[in-house]
């Protein structure tokens, strides 16, 4: 009986395989990780999309429930997150007999890509962007807009539909 195994009857791994699988391993990674990446940014851009059809149907309905007419830019956010009069007045409780109105968004969203919340009035100037850091274009042109709420992108220029 023979107390020593030969070296043809051990059980592993040679070097080369491990190296070869580590390489496989690598140039997976290098194909997958941008994926990943590219996922990221379009889930952002889905979700400032979402945020701006959000804010567009609430300036419709503030735009209906105040005598046709939408929430000047330089008080958005007040007015789309209180309750207001059918003039656009704040509502005091048991003062009003036009009854509240709003809130139309609960809290003041920020956008996914820029981190703002910082809405300009884009009806000014047809075509203008950012030239600060903003999260949303707003078309109001002091009353006469069209209420359409727009995203901006991460680097506050690039507009998302």
């Amino acid at each position: 009986m023979r107390l020593t195994k030969s070296l043809s009857s051990r059980r592993g791994f040679t070097l080369i395989e491990i190296l070869i699988v580590v390489v496989i391993l690598g140039i997976l990674a290098a194909i997958v990780i941008p994926q990943f990446a590219n996922a990221s940014t379009a889930s952002k851009v889905s979700s400032v999309q979402t945020t701006a059809q959000t804010l567009r149907g609430a300036v419709q309905l503030y735009y209906y429930q105040h005598n046709d007419k939408l929430p000047p830019a330089d008080q958005f956010w007040t007015l789309m997150t209180t309750q207001t009069d059918a003039q656009g007045n704040a509502y005091v409780v048991g003062t009003s007999t036009t009854g509240p109105f709003g809130p139309y968004v609960q809290s003041v969203p920020l956008n996914a890509l820029n981190g703002s919340s910082t809405v300009i009035d884009a009806g000014l100037a047809p075509g203008s962007t950012c030239t600060t850091a903003c999260a949303f274009e707003y078309e109001y042109s002091s009353g006469t807009g069209n209420g359409v709420v727009r995203g901006t992108g991460a680097d506050f220029l690039t507009i998302v539909p």
